[in-house]
């Protein structure tokens, strides 16, 4: 395995908070959908990994169709996240991933999203396949 590039993101104030990357092309004010009167504020987790997610998605996406010989143009791709708050006192996302590739017949289209998320790496950290390290700093 080789590393291609690392990605930093330091929160403050937790979901009420902000996010700031340390070369600050990232400096977001969260929003909180939870709290009266933040819920405008700015974006929350949950759309930001939406983001993240449909943009890793599409790209996987746009490898797999090459890889199974589809021509796609004009693509889109869609993350609907959502929080869930389980039994056990804590909470868990649920995706749905769709994607729209014009002119492709719906069984190729499914070919290529079911093999994009075997290769997408957000589909795979969903999937328990990302190391997690935890330090105490």
């Amino acid at each position: 395995m080789k590393t291609m590039f690392i990605a930093e993101a330091v929160s403050k104030g937790a979901r009420s908070g902000t996010v700031e990357s340390p070369d600050h092309l990232l400096k977001i004010t969260l929003g909180n959908p939870l709290e009266e009167g933040l819920e405008k504020r700015g974006p929350n987790p949950e759309l930001l990994f939406a983001g993240a997610y449909s943009a890793c998605y599409h790209g996987a996406v746009m490898n797999a169709a090459e890889k199974l010989g589809a021509t796609v143009h004009d693509t889109t791709v869609r993350a609907r996240v959502s929080l869930i708050e389980d039994d056990a006192d804590g909470y868990q996302l649920a995706v749905e991933l769709h994607a729209h590739l014009p002119g492709v017949e719906r069984e190729q289209s499914r070919r290529i999203m079911e093999a994009a998320h075997q290769t997408c790496p957000y589909s795979k950290a969903l999937r328990g396949e990302a190391k997690v390290t935890l330090t105490v700093d």
